[in-house]
């Protein structure tokens, strides 16, 4: 039983459309690129590509979260670590540093689902930084399962933040050996779906 969860963790690991949570029915005031932060955690580049594609519409500043000490490249290696981390609620620390959050009224996290939940990494970000009084608006890439409970933890660690609605599109199985997709059709499509989101978010005008 537990190898099938370790077998599961990363299956879920990349990129569905947009799903509704906290803040559905609230919008972004109009906001300057210069106070909107788009922090994002990639492992094959599909969430990269949807950050990316976010900072292209709305302006921003994009950082990507970085460990001290990367996790394996190995598929069943990192799904064993990852797991582990889960059990423990171990915080893998981060090389990124962020010193400047206090200017940033929007921010934008971005990460794949990983065994149905929020990655470690991420977690390590929220617990670290205090975002309070923030818009934080979470975005996700996922290989078929959707967000697990990751946006839901983003609430909790969030809670003196205003958690807006979320995006959230398939990507890549790594599991299955299938990598990026961000590109071609799909590309398109993601981009469609992502101006519907910010255009309901009041971040994006129709005539752009």
């Amino acid at each position: 039983m537990k190898l099938f969860f370790l077998s599961f963790f990363l299956y879920t690991s990349l990129n569905s459309s947009c799903q509704t949570h906290t803040g559905d029915h609230q919008k972004v005031a109009q906001v300057a690129a210069d106070k909107i932060l788009i922090v994002y955690l990639s492992r094959t580049k599909n969430t990269k590509t949807v950050a990316e594609m976010i900072q292209k519409e709305v302006g921003g500043n994009l950082i990507e979260l970085e460990l001290v000490m990367p996790y394996p490249e190995n598929y069943q290696a990192i799904v064993a670590q990852v797991a582990k981390e889960n059990e423990t609620g171990f915080l893998p620390p981060l090389k990124t540093n962020i010193t400047d959050l206090e200017q940033y009224e929007v921010v934008f996290l971005g990460f794949p689902t990983w065994g149905m939940q929020l990655p470690p990494p991420m977690k390590s970000f929220l617990s670290s930084n205090d975002l309070s009084g923030k818009k934080v608006i979470p975005f996700n890439t996922h290989a078929g399962y959707e967000i697990g409970s990751s946006f839901k933890t983003v609430e909790r660690i969030c809670e003196k933040c205003q958690i807006l609605k979320g995006f959230s599109t398939k990507g890549g199985i790594e599991r299955d050996g299938i990598l990026f997709l961000m590109e071609g059709k799909k590309e398109i499509q993601v981009e469609q779906e992502l101006k519907k989101w910010l255009i309901k978010l009041n971040l994006l005008t129709t005539n752009k």
